[in-house]
């Protein structure tokens, strides 16, 4: 191929609470995309990401990356003379990976030494996530480096730590009564914002002790049932998990979720959590039966992104 194509991301769980070394789990999500294509730039979108490529390649050039990771950053400015622009599909502000795809199809093409996602060691993914960090920091002045390891490998990552990620099976996905899905709020995200929100809250005692004491624990609990198909002890963290949010991230919750939010939460049915930073964009949703959640959230657009 080509020009690979590069997916967007889920975190399923771990926002916020990544930040201060909680757990994460992330899904590539293939049904948004992006590649490096080069056309003679006839559209507004194609000359506006050729534009943006120009400015990034001189941020990339200015980088002091270690030598196994160098980029041949002369080489990319060739190519975005030539039309070269990011053809994608994934939405901005919806917490999906849009930098991050953008990112992982950069440091597939234009890295010096090329490897294999599949063959790809614990320790490197580890030092592969500091430099997509540092590549991202460009986007949201700084960058876990998540969000592009993920759109790069295309397999789902475990983040143990803040430390530590590795490659995690999570298999079925297709068939079954529960799902998780994502509503579309109707309005985008910004994460500069929303970042700072959490930071402003986090100087205050009370809100690290529960962070640290309810929110990571029923965060990494949802992670360890989910991974092993327990489903009972996922459904209860799950619920204490979204309670939890539905208190203590208020600003982050769209308005326009709000009410459907407690309904979940009052009736059982379905539980809602934020996708990425919220303030807009996607917020996922989990359910023991989907065809019911469905009904509950009809004026809402929804998408399916895994059954059990």
């Amino acid at each position: 191929m080509t020009n690979p194509l590069f997916y967007a991301k889920i975190l399923l769980f771990g926002e916020y609470g990544i930040i201060e070394d909680s757990q994460g789990l992330t899904l590539p999500y293939s049904y948004y995309k992006g590649a490096l294509k080069f056309s003679n730039l006839d559209s507004d979108f194609e000359r506006n990401s050729n534009a943006h490529l120009t400015k990034y390649a001189d941020y990339l050039k200015d980088l002091d990356l270690p030598k196994e990771f160098e980029l041949h950053v002369s080489e990319f400015k060739k190519d975005i003379s030539n039309g070269l622009f990011f053809d994608s599909n994934i939405p901005q502000g919806y917490g999906v990976g849009s930098s991050g795809a953008l990112v992982a199809a950069i440091f597939e093409k234009y890295s010096l030494t090329k490897r294999n996602p599949e063959t790809i060691s614990k320790e490197e993914l580890k030092k592969l996530r500091t430099i997509f960090g540092q590549m991202e920091s460009y986007f949201h002045g700084k960058s876990s480096g998540i969000d592009p390891l993920i759109c790069y490998m295309n397999l789902p990552i475990l983040i143990e730590n803040k430390e530590s990620v590795d490659k995690v099976s999570i298999s079925g996905g297709l068939e079954g009564n529960g799902a998780i899905f994502l509503i579309d709020s109707g309005m985008t995200g910004e994460t500069g914002p929303m970042v700072q929100i959490f930071f402003e809250k986090m100087k205050t005692e009370g809100f690290r002790k529960t962070l640290k004491e309810e929110f990571i624990r029923y965060n990494n609990a949802c992670i360890d049932s989910f991974l092993k198909k327990d489903m009972n002890p996922f459904f209860r963290n799950l619920k204490k998990l979204s309670n939890w949010a539905f208190e203590h991230f208020r600003p982050m919750i769209p308005e326009s979720i709000y009410n459907a939010w407690k309904k979940g939460l009052d009736s059982n049915a379905y539980y809602l959590k934020l996708c990425g930073s919220g303030g807009g964009g996607y917020i996922l949703g989990f359910t023991k039966d989907y065809a019911k959640a469905e009904k509950m959230l009809d004026s809402f657009q929804k998408e399916v992104i895994y059954r059990f």
